[in-house]
């Protein structure tokens, strides 16, 4: 008997030391949940569903056969589009060996490997000499790390099909070289904080939790070890080494997300690193346990998929803040995933399972089957988007964004964007806005300059367009001093600040606020923007009371744009139409527009009414005689077609102490079957400025109806209990709290 015990403590030794002491899958799927899964095979159907759709697209592609090009093309080229329906379709026929047993999908998988393994070890660096990281099979590093993020859950899953030599074949040829590659080989990819570093962590621990190398996993989780990286940019002009900062998983969930769970670069690039974080988070969770990834930083990573979702419009996509492409939403493939693993490793919060519903299909793991029987069973409550303010910064003092919306079925909803820099991804756009009316643009944030994947253009890379004008201030909705970016639109000074949130009010959903401070943009100069949604009977919708109070220490000239989408109906100031289009400016982004016309107003207010959509939209600023109002459209100095020719209407005030004040309404509609008009002019006669200084901003609105209505704003006391008076024209306001809104 002892010699029988001594015997199986040999094999095991032996068995552990040959690498082959864990079991496979033990990544994405394990074990019990492939059992699981097995045994409930039609039984559920938002699962059953997915795999169908699954099965045929891998299906399809194996009938094709296996190519491995040598790589070549930039995004969007034949080689790069190959490279990655490879590691997709390896991953996906991963899962259906497991689930499926059928050996057809294991074969391909090995085949393909092999293919790699007889590849790759000749490679050089890709010929395409664009990126700060080149990669090898893709023209960056970064597409390097997709394909091995995926292609590790593939080999998990074939792993025990494999033989012993050609686990040791394919580990020696091809998946080690390649995470020395993204790593060592690479450092000024791997070592930092960024979303390309979050990929390149992952994709080296994903590959070291199949191969069971603590040395490589310890090098995905904490960095390259004593490494000082030399400085540099990538080729958005981020810093590649920043003195102090650490590197590795574990510190990109430190750095760029925020207590709340918003990530610095905003939703489009969170979106985008949510896989390789909630993918590697619920690998460590199976085969690493004790590292806890879903307690990390308070459970941030939960908190994320919470942020990210609520920063999505009433059609669920994403805000563009930053570098975004306008229509990217949780309907993506990453955010099918997230939203899952979520679900499965959280508080199994029932409004998740409504999102997944939506999205109609799941992940092919444990965490999806458990959603889809929660939706089988009719778990799925509504996932309720509010009001919401969402720190930025490690620490939650970096500014924030808040977002508000209106109560009447997320009719409306305003995002201001008061936070940091972004790391590389972010604009000049301090104080900024966009505003949604039944998930359509009122006012948009231009969002990227970029084609992404579509070879023609750049090779699907940034365009040149999205520094000289995306990021440029002009391009977004936010005040601009002497045709000027914030911050002289320089990286390294706009990421030393922040703007500084004043006030975020939302208790009564009836007189939302939110307020910021932004005083570093322009030296001398103090920006406070305050945006209110009044929900008021006297109103056929909420409509929009913006303050945007300027004070500097000189005369400046101060543009205040406003991105508006539709047909200009009228306007109630004289203008004239140029007849010859001229630049707005040189630099700075004012070389991308066209000056169309220009006018001005004889009253203290004037009034610009536009169709959209079959519904009307009017605007009402504060003016004086001095003030020009000017029509723009985006698209000058634009030779090879980049930019939308989206209009804009731009107050222009030269002053030291002004207050832009206006209010946005949204009222009537037209049909274009009856041809009747209904509500097509504005409610407001007149809008007025009271006071207009660092202590207080004071409006005057009378509406058509006779009625007045009087907005206080204070702007240095944001105290919900202190008293304030003042005298305004002979009469004395006296309120308690930071604002005042009555009824003359």
């Amino acid at each position: 008997m002892l010699y029988l015990k001594r015997i199986v403590l040999i094999c095991c030794v032996l068995v552990a030391q040959s690498g082959f002491s864990q079991e496979h899958p033990n990544l994405i799927l394990t074990k019990q949940g492939v059992k699981d899964i097995k045994a409930n095979l039609g039984k559920v159907p938002l699962f059953d569903a997915t795999l169908a759709e699954v099965k045929a697209r891998v299906d399809a592609e194996i009938e094709k056969g296996i190519f491995v090009p040598v790589p070549k093309d930039m995004a969007g080229g034949y080689t790069h589009v190959r490279h990655k329906l490879n590691y997709l379709t390896m991953q996906e026929a991963g899962v259906l060996y497991q689930i499926l047993g059928d050996k057809i999908y294991a074969i391909y998988v090995r085949e393909m490997l092999m293919a790699y393994a007889d590849l790759y070890p000749e490679l050089p660096r890709h010929p395409q000499e664009r990126s700060y990281a080149r990669g090898k099979l893709f023209w960056q590093c970064l597409n390097d790390s997709n394909w091995l993020v995926y292609t590790a859950q593939a080999y998990d899953c074939i792993y025990d099909y494999l033989s012993k030599k050609e686990v040791k074949h394919l580990e020696k040829k091809l998946f080690k070289p390649m995470a020395d590659f993204l790593s060592v080989d690479t450092p000024q990819f791997f070592n930092r904080i960024h979303n390309h570093s979050t990929w390149g962590n992952v994709a080296v621990g994903m590959i070291a939790l199949v191969m069971d190398d603590d040395a490589l996993l310890d090098r995905a989780l904490y960095g390259i070890k004593d490494l000082k990286l030399d400085a540099g940019k990538d080729n958005d002009g981020g810093d590649i080494f920043v003195e102090g900062q650490k590197a590795g998983f574990l510190a990109n969930l430190e750095e760029p997300f925020s207590p709340d769970g918003y990530y610095t670069e905003g939703a489009y690039y969170q979106r985008y690193a949510m896989y390789p974080f909630m993918i590697f988070a619920e690998a460590l969770q199976n085969a690493k346990p004790e590292i806890k990834p879903f307690e990390h930083k308070n459970g941030v990573l939960l908190k994320g998929v919470d942020a990210l979702l609520n920063l999505t419009d009433k059609d669920g996509e994403f805000f563009a803040l930053n570098d975004s492409q306008k229509g990217m939403s949780y309907f993506t493939e990453s955010l099918v995933s997230a939203v899952d693993i979520a679900y499965y490793y959280g508080d199994k919060d029932l409004s998740l399972l409504s999102i997944a519903k939506e999205q109609g299909r799941v992940q092919l793991d444990q965490t999806g089957l458990a959603v889809a029987i929660g939706v089988r069973e009719g778990k799925a409550t509504p996932f309720e988007k509010k009001s919401i303010l969402l720190t930025d910064g490690a620490n939650g003092d970096e500014g924030a964004i808040g977002i508000l919306r209106s109560t009447k079925h997320d009719a409306f909803t305003l995002v201001m964007k008061n936070a940091a820099q972004g790391l590389s991804h972010g604009h000049y756009d301090k104080l900024s806005f966009s505003l949604f009316h039944e998930g359509e643009e009122l006012f948009q944030d231009y969002g990227l300059a970029r084609f992404v994947n579509i070879e023609q253009k750049n090779g699907g890379g940034y365009l040149k367009e999205n520094k000289t004008w995306a990021k440029q201030t002009i391009a977004h909705n936010t005040i601009i001093q002497d045709e000027t970016s914030h911050f002289n639109g320089d990286y390294e000074i706009g990421s030393k600040h922040h703007s500084d949130m004043y006030v975020f009010d939302v208790k009564n959903p009836d007189i939302q606020i939110v307020s910021a401070k932004e005083k570093n943009a322009y030296p001398g100069t103090l920006l406070q923007r305050t945006m209110v949604m009044l929900n008021h009977s006297d109103f056929e919708q909420p409509v929009v009371l913006d303050l945007m109070q300027v004070n500097a220490d000189a005369k400046h000239q101060f543009d205040l744009p406003f991105y508006y989408f539709g047909q200009i109906i009228s306007a109630d100031f004289n203008y004239n139409k140029d007849e010859t289009l001229h630049t707005l400016g040189k630099a700075h982004g004012y070389q991308h527009l066209w000056k169309e016309g220009e006018g001005g107003s004889k009253n203290e207010s004037a009034t610009l009414t536009w169709r959209n959509n079959n519904t009307f939209y009017s605007l009402t600023t504060t003016t004086s005689q001095s003030d020009k109002l000017i029509f723009g459209r985006i698209g000058a100095n634009d030779p090879e077609y980049n930019l939308r020719p989206d209009p804009v209407f731009i107050v222009r005030k030269n002053t030291d102490n002004a207050l832009f004040a206006s209010v946005i309404e949204t009222h009537g509609s037209y049909s274009t079957v009856s041809e009747l008009a209904k509500n097509a002019f504005s409610n407001v006669k007149a809008l007025k400025v009271l006071q207009s200084s660092k202590a207080y901003s004071a409006v005057e609105l009378t509406l058509k109806n006779g009625h007045t209505y009087v907005f206080i704003m204070a702007n240095s006391n944001a105290s919900k209990t202190d008293k304030h008076s003042i005298a305004i024209g002979g009469k004395t306001y006296s309120w308690t709290g930071v604002y005042y809104f009555n009824k003359l």
